[in-house]
């Protein structure tokens, strides 16, 4: 039987702690909870409902104040930064042709229906999909050169947190990238068996709390 999905704000419970435990300065780095004006405010903005899952997890943490790896890939923003970044890539996907797939792509540059969530280390955008049909709510890359990639996506954002968050607490990887601690304490995801980071040691994170 598949293990259920725990509603984010179970895993950030166990994210959490685990960070304060074994890497207290990248649990310093979340925010508090959005409140709800902030995610009207933003629902407004969208011209839409946030999806039930983001919604939940801003209800945790309102993104981080600085960016940071504690996940495998991406980096949570905040509301404003949600926002801000929609509203950026829908003007500028409106100023060059940006909202429609090219011929060589299935995907367009920018939908309206894309929310940001969080974005990677060179800036792209993850998103999470709107649009109705089989596969809303998955996540998604999007926002630099080419068009949105979809490829191996997260079924939702609550299953990449549940992943993230069973890794810490029993052990093994998130698609193949595995939880380290770097010489200042913080999270850094890689393959099995990496041994540095730009010239500097990691060891292995520890599975679960004392």
């Amino acid at each position: 039987m598949a293990q259920q999905t725990l509603p984010p704000s179970e895993s950030w419970r166990l994210i959490d702690a685990w960070l304060a435990t074994h890497a207290a300065a990248d649990s310093a780095l979340l925010n508090a909870a959005a409140t709800p004006d902030e995610i009207r405010h933003a629902e407004q903005i969208l011209g839409a409902r946030l999806p039930d899952d983001l919604a939940a997890s801003l209800r945790c943490h309102n993104g981080v104040s600085a960016w940071t790896t504690f996940l495998p890939e991406q980096s949570p923003l905040t509301v404003s930064g949600i926002v801000d970044r929609w509203q950026t890539c829908v003007d500028i996907a409106a100023d060059n042709e940006g909202l429609t797939p090219r011929p060589w792509e299935e995907e367009p540059w920018w939908h309206r229906l894309w929310v940001p969530w969080a974005e990677s280390a060179d800036g792209v955008a993850q998103v999470i999909d709107r649009r109705p049909g089989p596969d809303t709510g998955r996540l998604g890359w999007a926002g630099h050169g080419g068009g949105g990639d979809f490829t191996d996506s997260w079924p939702d954002l609550a299953s990449l947190l549940h992943a993230v968050a069973q890794a810490l607490h029993e052990g093994g990887g998130v698609r193949g990238l595995h939880p380290y601690l770097t010489t200042q304490g913080g999270v850094w995801w890689d393959e099995e068996g990496c041994g540095e980071v730009n010239g500097r040691p990691l060891k292995s994170a520890p599975i679960g709390l004392p």
